[in-house]
């Protein structure tokens, strides 16, 4: 129930694609994908290009495409290998851990909410202001997108303090939040592979798949063929 040790991120996917005897921007790539993913309009998606270092910490750094949708993320790498040419991406979950500080500060809130209430209020009905408030604040936190508070669910989410505790306690999981995490994963994989394509292929380069790992999303969410039904005999 607890984890109070933070967690690196699960990685879903993980494919990458290279060319021969070609060369490209990284920079354009990327541009290329941010543009293609604000046309299709994937709501609450944020974009950002990050820093990783290709070896340890004094070596030269690569810029990756980041992009992120609740604990959903992207890192795509577009890169020279010598002559040839890569494109990759991640896609990962970043765990909501929560962490012994996060419930500290969330009793020291509580204890100064019953601290006022009491003051304002006196003892008796300062219990009773006390209880009806939580039960209004745990209703409001399990229903908030039903509410129309779209705004303060993702607000609650990307919360440093009560982000992990909101999402692991209240936020209610929908199968319409499940299929809108397929398809953001879904959308984004593809665009990349679509522009990866177009870009080499405009050269006249044929782009090669050669290793696609799928150590969480291939088992849970492997696609199944659909039944079919055979004629029985009589």
């Amino acid at each position: 129930m607890f984890n109070f040790f933070k967690k690196k991120a699960d990685v879903l996917e993980h494919w990458i694609s290279f060319a021969e005897e070609f060369q490209f921007s990284p920079a354009e790539f990327y541009s290329a994908v941010e543009k293609e993913l604000e046309s299709r309009k994937v709501p609450g998606l944020e974009k950002s290009r990050v820093e990783f270092a290709e070896g340890g910490l004094l070596s030269d750094k690569r810029v990756y495409l980041r992009m992120v949708r609740e604990r959903l993320v992207f890192d795509v790498c577009a890169a020279p290998f010598g002559t040839r040419f890569f494109f990759s991406c991640r896609m990962a979950e970043i765990p909501a851990v929560i962490q012994l500080w996060q419930l500290v500060a969330v009793l020291v809130g509580l204890g100064i909410f019953a601290a006022l209430f009491f003051k304002l209020f006196g003892f008796l009905w300062g219990i009773v202001a006390m209880v009806v408030t939580v039960i209004g604040g745990v209703y409001v936190l399990r229903n908030a997108v039903a509410l129309g508070l779209q705004d303060l669910d993702a607000a609650l989410i990307k919360s440093p303090v009560l982000g992990p505790i909101y999402e692991r306690w209240f936020r209610k999981e929908t199968y319409y939040r499940i299929d809108t995490r397929l398809m953001y994963l879904d959308t984004v994989s593809n665009v990349v592979k679509k522009l990866a394509e177009e870009v080499t292929g405009a050269k006249g380069v044929k782009l090669v798949r050669q290793y696609e790992q799928a150590p969480i999303l291939g088992e849970l969410y492997r696609p199944v063929l659909p039944r079919v039904e055979t004629e029985r005999k009589p």
